[in-house]
């Protein structure tokens, strides 16, 4: 078949003149979903004013008009992240569910941010959301009963396991693979080796080489939540 030809244009009509993509409009909430984006596809070290500039087609001091400076921008991703953390309503009668549910919302959601978690470490994060999310967590806690001692200092406590669990489930899908066949085998070779070890030399970690190595992240995620609870409730009754 013979290729049609294009049809000329009439020489009386202007050729429609090329015109560059319209950058994307510059806001608040516009740089902090980009700088979002950046960390989870490369991580909070990728993260610099002028990678966000160049999402824009500007320059970093064109940033300068809607965020203060870097840390600010990490502060304001944080927040925005800890509004996708749904924490219920405190109910006496479910109080200690709630509070797990909380931990694992709390938990998946900054797993799902890859290295995130680590802008959290020696930081109080005061945004709105950030606020929300201590005052329904703390809700929780004194509606179990909880001392107010042990509910603040608790809320800081929570709040590490919870986050640094996010933080190694996140690193471990560029760690060790990013499913869960490729993880188990990295656990299989782990306890294999455990295993090979000399007992004479290491005769606890020999015999506990089953244990050590068994269970999943939810179990032991969960292991550490009753932990918690156990001590903050026995703490509250050492109190009394």
């Amino acid at each position: 078949m013979s290729e049609v030809p294009e049809v000329p244009v009439p020489p009386w009509r202007t050729s429609p003149k090329s015109r560059s993509p319209r950058k994307p409009a510059l806001s608040q909430e516009a740089i902090v979903t980009a700088a979002l984006e950046i960390i989870d596809a490369e991580g909070l070290d990728a993260l610099s004013m002028r990678r966000v500039a160049q999402r824009f087609d500007t320059g970093a001091a064109s940033l300068y008009a809607y965020v203060a400076s870097k840390e600010e921008l990490v502060e304001l991703v944080v927040d925005r992240v800890n509004g996708e953390v749904l924490i219920p309503t405190a109910d006496p009668d479910r109080w200690r569910e709630q509070l797990r549910e909380a931990m694992f919302a709390i938990r998946d959601v900054y797993a799902s941010h890859r290295d995130l978690g680590r802008a959290l470490i020696g930081a109080v994060p005061i945004g709105p959301n950030s606020l929300d999310s201590t005052e329904r967590l703390l809700a929780i806690l004194r509606a179990g009963g909880l001392s107010a001692k042990v509910s603040a200092f608790a809320a800081d406590l929570l709040s590490m396991y919870t986050v640094t669990s996010g933080l190694e489930m996140g690193g471990q899908n560029t760690m060790h693979g990013a499913t869960d066949e490729e993880r188990g085998a990295y656990y299989t070779r782990v306890h294999d080796y455990f295993a090979s070890l000399p007992a004479a030399r290491f005769p606890t970690l020999t015999s506990l080489g089953d244990a050590l190595t068994s269970g999943d992240g939810d179990e032991r995620f969960a292991f550490g939540i009753d932990v918690l609870l156990l001590g903050m409730v026995a703490y509250t009754d050492r109190e009394s």
